[in-house]
C-alpha cells in the first residue's frame, strides 16, 4: 500500500477532524455574536459573560451531537486498525 496509502488516511482524517469540529464551533460563533450583540445594546461589559455562555454552548451541543458525532469517528478508527497491519509494512 505504502504512502498513498498512509497520505489518503491522514487526508480523510483531517477531513472529518474538521467535519466533527464544525458543530461546536458554530455553536460557539452564535451564541458569541449573541451575547456581543446583547452586551453592546445594554452596555453591560462583563468579560466571563461570553465565555461562560459558549462553554455552556459547546457543552450542550456536543452533548446532543455525540452519537451523530461518534458513528463516523468510531468507524474511521475501526478502518484503520484493521489496515493497520497493511500500512506498516
Amino acid at each position: 500500500m505504502g504512502e498513498a496509502a498512509i497520505v489518503e488516511h491522514l487526508s480523510a482524517a483531517l477531513t472529518l477532524f474538521m467535519v466533527l469540529s464544525l458543530p461546536p464551533l458554530v455553536a460557539a460563533l452564535v451564541v458569541g455574536l449573541v451575547v456581543g450583540i446583547v452586551q453592546a445594546v445594554t452596555q453591560v461589559q462583563d468579560q466571563t459573560m461570553p465565555l461562560t455562555f459558549k462553554l455552556f454552548a459547546v457543552i450542550g451541543t456536543l452533548a446532543v451531537l455525540l452519537p451523530v458525532l461518534a458513528a463516523p469517528l468510531l468507524a474511521h478508527a475501526e478502518q484503520l486498525f484493521t489496515e493497520f497491519a497493511i500500512l506498516t509494512r
